[in-house]
């Protein structure tokens, strides 16, 4: 077993030792102390103590700001509850009086037993430690709270710590927060309930707080403000402990009300009776024991549940408790902290001090942002982007592709049973001349070629635009990743590949321009396809003339064009039929061919350019960029941008406080260890 397991494990097994035999123990303690009059100290304090102070340094260092929650004593209340009494009469000293918000930040209370027969008390904010005395101790509060939150009576999240050294109160550490209103008074902002809600939700929100509720006999308990804010995060009360003030104030129905725990409050209920007038603490602690003793209702609630001795105990166990068992995941947290902020700072880039140094820096950047273009563009692997489904370029470019052939076969000029054989007829009308009536005019073909050309050539225009726009982003996206740490080079190296990617789309621009003006101007293939596919459907031609002719004939069956109507073809001297129809079944089966080399060519090209852009032409534009300029590009990478300086600083300062924390709690295990 480790060390922070045994200690763990001894501590757990010492505090519940003890709540199992509370009843018994806080009776012979109340018994004791009607006599004696003396705070309760508890009998595991020479083992808890290291602990908290542990817990009390590790707040202090601020480790929370780590996201490392510390096990905390959090005291909430409506306005008016007797929240300060309880304070005071567990800390034995006078907390800031009045009308009112008294406790305007959050007060983390440290309650330390101390045999010295004189009292120490100190204030720490700010970054300073102000000693005072227990005569000055309500005013010094209310001092450093004006220098904290302002002079009016606003609120601030910045804490101020109270350190109470003292012969016989407990040790404990808890966190006092703003009263609970919802009416401002003068000098209060309109969204006071608000501010304080967010300061108590930030504090009893996390699973290592304990949530000591302060509620006055006097109300209904389902009605209090402070009992709903903590059944939003504790719903069943399990972290949830009450002390129901003014006890002397509202006897009647008080057992019932804390016996049937209508409000769940899982850590049970202590009954108290507040400090009045001059009291002292000593005659307040004889009343509040006479009261519990000898009052007619309050007597028959049980001792275990009555006293600030009782609540005294019950809150040291419970924070021996919660400590002991936050204690382990408080030490694996702050090492998993420490070596993931140690690892991110390793992995910044290091300093420049020297030109060769950032020369060689940019190389190695133009270098592996190389690398990954390759990978994802031309390799089709996409390990650096699993999660990022866009930059699986191959996939997404083979998706482009097809979406692109789909568009070209199912463009309207394909639809070659539409009016048919009409546009043939009239263009060889056009095409007539003083020749033989038997020859088919390679005019006529190219004219038809050229208007369906003509009509889908936007299609691989559009195309390649889209096509280097989604690759464009993609190069950038790979240099600004790759360049990140250096924010000099970002603006050169996105103008470059900005650069670089306009050029290569002008080239890819020209060549579709250039390959549709081939498809309209030239009529060619030494595809067998295109001599098969004709001879197949001019067997049909026969079949077709006859049909024309007959009356109750209106549609002919061709394959790969289906059903076509040809009853508005009679009329028409068949020699005119017969050209129309060969010149339709050339262009049928040559449109296929089209239709593909565009297709194919496109492929073709978009992977020559892709290779080129990552193998050649990225590094010779963004080197030409960088060092071509002489703009002293190169130079200012020796400037840290100011997000790097402020992130190394940021790492820097998490990394000195987690090993001030390890160290803490290193120190105090070898103590702890040292006894066991």
């Amino acid at each position: 077993m480790s060390l922070v397991g045994s200690v763990s494990e001894e501590m757990s097994n010492s505090s519940e030792n003890q709540v199992e035999s509370l009843p018994q123990s806080i009776e012979e303690k109340h018994q004791e102390l009607v006599v004696s009059h003396v705070p309760i100290v508890s009998s595991f304090n020479e083992r808890i103590r290291p602990l908290l102070d542990a817990v009390d340094k590790l707040r202090h260092l601020q480790v929370m700001k780590e996201g490392i929650q510390l096990p905390t004593i959090v005291v909430v209340g409506d306005q008016s509850s007797g929240k300060s009494s309880v304070l005071e009469s567990l800390a034995g000293i006078s907390l800031p009086r009045g009308q009112g918000i008294c406790t305007r930040v959050p007060l983390i209370m440290r309650l330390q037993h101390h045999t010295a027969p004189e009292p120490e008390l100190s204030l720490e904010f700010n970054g300073k430690t102000v000693p005072t005395s227990e005569a000055q101790i309500a005013n010094a509060i209310s001092l450093a709270t004006d220098e904290i939150a302002g002079s009016a009576k606003g609120i601030s999240n910045t804490p101020l710590t109270l350190v109470v050294k003292k012969n016989g109160v407990p040790d404990l550490t808890m966190v006092d927060l703003p009263g609970i209103t919802r009416v401002p008074v003068h000098g209060q902002p309109e969204n006071i309930y608000e501010q304080i809600a967010d300061i108590i939700m930030e504090y009893i929100r996390p699973e290592e707080s304990i949530i000591l509720n302060v509620l006055s006999a006097t109300v209904d308990f389902t009605t209090c403000e402070s009992i709903r804010m903590s059944q939003k995060v504790d719903k069943n009360g399990e972290r949830t402990l009450a002390v129901v003030t003014k006890a002397d104030r509202a006897p009647e129905g008080l057992l019932e009300k804390v016996t049937a725990d209508d409000v769940n409050i899982g850590l049970g209920y202590v009954c108290v009776r507040n400090r009045i007038g001059d009291e002292s603490y000593k005659e307040a602690r004889k009343e509040e024991a006479d009261l519990f003793e000898t009052h007619p209702l309050l007597s028959k609630i049980d001792k275990s549940m009555v006293g600030i001795p009782v609540l005294a105990q019950k809150l040291v166990q419970i924070q021996a408790t919660i400590i002991a068992r936050c204690l382990p995941e408080i030490v694996r947290k702050i090492n998993e902290k420490l070596n993931a902020s140690i690892s991110e700072l390793n992995r910044m880039p290091k300093t420049l001090s020297s030109v060769g140094e950032a020369l060689t820096t940019f190389m190695g950047i133009v270098g592996s942002a190389k690398e990954s273009l390759n990978k994802i563009i031309v390799r089709g692997e996409y390990d650096e982007y699993l999660e990022d489904k866009n930059m699986h370029c191959t996939a997404r470019l083979v998706e482009m592709l097809n979406q692109y052939s789909g568009e070209l076969h199912n463009c309207s000029e394909n639809d070659l049973a539409g009016n048919f054989l009409m546009d043939e007829i009239q263009v060889l009308g056009e095409a007539k001349g003083i020749e033989l009536p038997n020859f088919l005019p390679r005019t006529t073909f190219l004219s038809i070629l050229q208007k369906k050309v003509e009509k889908v050539s936007h299609i691989p225009v559009a195309f390649v635009e889209k096509v280097w726009t989604y690759i464009e982003g993609v190069v950038i996206s790979v240099l600004m990743h790759h360049s990140e740490n250096y924010h000099q080079l970002q603006l050169s190296t996105r103008r470059a590949g900005h650069s670089l990617i306009a050029r290569m789309k002008e080239h890819s621009r020209n060549w579709v321009t250039e390959i549709v003006q081939m498809e309209k101007l030239t009529d060619y293939t030494s595809n067998p396809e295109y001599m098969n596919d004709w001879s197949k459907l001019m067997a049909k031609q026969h079949d077709f003339t006859r049909d024309v002719q007959e009356m109750y004939i209106s549609t002919f069956k061709i394959e790969g064009l289906g059903e076509v109507p040809i009853a508005g073809l009679r009329g028409y001297e068949e020699h005119v039929l017969l050209q129309a129809f060969d010149l339709k079944m050339r262009m049928t089966a040559y449109w296929k061919i089209v239709l593909r080399r565009l297709v194919d060519f496109m492929a073709l090209h978009l992977q020559f350019c892709a290779r080129n852009l990552v193998n050649k032409e990225m590094e010779e534009e963004i080197v030409q960029e960088l060092v071509g300029r002489h703009d002293g590009a190169i130079e200012r990478m020796l400037e840290e941008s100011p997000a790097v300086v402020a992130k190394r600083e940021k790492l820097n300062v998490s990394i000195k406080l987690l090993r001030e924390s390890n160290n803490v709690l290193g120190n105090i295990m070898d103590k702890i260890a040292s006894n066991i």
